[in-house]
């Protein structure tokens, strides 16, 4: 088998980034997640015994690997051309999508392929000969510790995160609510690496597979226990709905589109205040325009008509005016609360994670130089200013804390929010950019991730779907479907109750940091003694 190994090295890799890529993207597809990382294991733990073999050329297969799997990811930006809404000529439309696409597949492969890279060479170590039985872990968590890695910085986008596939199997997701979705990641590539080995090793046989099985088993009893301990109090029952105007993202920022969104967006308020709605939702940029007292009269005069709660979204200016280089206030993108006698609540929620390229473009300077049309994606002339914090909005209707679009792939912020109070999660987003794409599918997979993490509903408003409500278990109670306008409505719970992942947060993914950064110290150290020792033989 190593010789076929060594000969298919590129045709297994490939295939296992390809597989592993769309089970993330067809989570029905999720059941085979557990095996499609075997292919990539056999090459890297069969190059990482071969010594012969450099680590520069091991970080190369992992390259290979990686590239196949974000190109499937992020396949979904070719779905932005032909960049309708910039008016542009198409050939630089096809180099904006191109770039977008490949380049941030590069960005992330680069981070991604230290995982072959630090397995080998921690592997190799002669510390490391003691512990060998450790090797499919050590894999396990390296690659949730890249994955963790991948929220920090504007940078990071965590959006391949091997749980996603898990998002439609049941119970295999529900762990999360103890130790987080890095947890989840852990345990695929864990048992990937422990079948890889028993597939080649006959060391560890026996041990590897008890492992594997209490690895699935023990994580499907902790589903099923969450599952059997779920409940709601009926006395914090709230109706909310979702309003999904569907308008197209090349129409929504023309000037004489204000009349027809607000008739859209008039007509499913209160056809959804008729229904019994005691709070309603907006989508992201429902009105994408600064908040203004004609807009703040609307808004008001509607939620009054109405007899609801209405949460919106709008561009604020600070108290304090920060300008750009070109002279113009900055603005917020925030929700904000209209009550039902039209004012406005004091609580507002600024965006926190800014979309890269749409509401601000990182290293301005140099991407206006090599990619001026990139530099011109922004939706608005200036950069939107970051909010700072998971601001809870404090409403009659309980305490809501909101995520605004790329926010909801982020735990850290509704993880915030529900600690500051949080009795429910809504975001607010606009996805309308990539049409009915997988790039759709795959945001609202990541607001299944939060309800279970945090145990709150989410209640998600997208300007061309999906809009709905999910429960705490991570399952849509009800939903529209993409490119379909209207609004969905229904009961939600508020809940105080506190999942253990809410208490601990991110330990399990901080305990991975820690095992590999220790393996890889150690392993530095004892590397270097080594050659030390030799150079002084040499000398003596």
């Amino acid at each position: 088998m190593l010789g076929a190994i060594k000969k298919y090295r590129f045709v297994l890799l490939c295939i296992s980034g390809l597989l592993t890529a769309l089970t993330v993207v067809f989570p029905k597809a999720g059941a085979l997640e557990w095996v499609t990382l075997i292919p990539a294991a056999l090459v890297l733990i069969s190059c990482a015994e071969d010594k012969q073999i450099r680590l520069c050329s091991i970080y190369g297969y992992g390259a290979v690997f990686f590239i196949s799997f974000y190109l499937v990811i992020y396949h979904w930006f070719l779905y932005m051309y032909p960049l309708e809404f910039m008016e542009v000529p198409k050939s630089v439309a096809v180099l904006v999508v191109v770039v977008a696409w490949i380049g941030l597949s590069i960005v992330q492969t680069v981070t991604s392929s230290l995982i072959f890279l630090v397995f080998a060479f921690v592997l190799r170590s002669r510390v490391f000969e003691k512990f060998k039985i450790c090797a499919p872990f050590f894999a396990a968590a390296l690659w949730a510790t890249i994955e963790w890695s991948q929220t920090v910085g504007w940078w990071g986008v965590p959006w391949g995160r091997l749980c996603l596939g898990q998002t439609e199997t049941g119970l295999t997701l529900l762990s999360a609510s103890v130790f987080g979705s890095y947890f989840i990641s852990f345990l695929l590539v864990a048992v990937n690496f422990c079948l890889a080995y028993i597939l080649v090793k006959q060391d560890f046989t026996k041990v590897l597979s008890v492992a594997c099985a209490c690895m699935v088993v023990g994580n499907l009893l902790i589903g099923a226990v969450v599952k059997l301990t779920y409940s709601n109090n009926e006395e914090n029952r709230i109706t909310f709905a979702a309003v999904q105007g569907n308008i197209p993202l090349n129409e929504k920022w023309g000037d004489d589109m204000n009349d027809k969104i607000e008739i859209v967006q008039t007509k499913y308020t209160l056809e959804a205040a008729e229904a019994g709605a005691d709070v309603i939702v907006w989508a992201e940029t429902a009105f994408p325009y600064d908040l203004d007292s004609e807009l703040a009269e609307y808004f008001s005069s509607l939620a009054r008509e109405a007899g609801a709660t209405l949460i919106a979204t709008s561009f604020v200016n600070p108290d304090e005016p920060v300008y750009s280089e070109s002279g113009r206030p900055r603005s917020y993108n925030c929700l904000i609360e209209v009550r039902e006698d039209g004012s406005f609540g004091e609580d507002m929620y600024s965006k926190q994670r800014r979309v890269p390229f749409a509401e601000f473009v990182p290293l301005r300077g140099i991407v206006t130089v090599i990619i001026p049309p990139l530099a011109e994606l922004n939706m608005l002339p200036d950069d939107v200013l970051p909010g700072e914090e998971s601001t809870v909005m404090h409403t009659e209707k309980g305490n809501i804390g909101g995520m605004i679009c790329f926010d909801s792939v982020y735990e850290n912020i509704s993880l915030e929010a529900v600690r500051g109070g949080a009795q429910i999660l809504l975001v607010s987003t606009n996805d309308a950019w990539f049409d009915d794409s997988a790039e759709n599918y795959m945001h609202t997979s990541q607001s299944k991730l939060r309800a279970i993490e945090t145990g709150r509903y989410v209640v998600r408003a997208a300007n061309t779907g999906i809009s709905g409500i999910i429960n705490p278990l991570g399952e849509f109670e009800d939903r529209l479907g993409i490119l379909e306008e209207g609004y969905v409505i229904g009961d939600v719970y508020l809940r105080e109750q506190t999942t253990v992942y809410t208490v601990i947060g991110n330990l399990f993914a901080y305990i991975c940091l820690g095992f590999t950064s220790g393996a890889l110290a150690v392993s530095v150290f004892v590397n270097l003694k080594d050659r030390n020792n030799i150079s002084k033989g040499k000398t003596a």
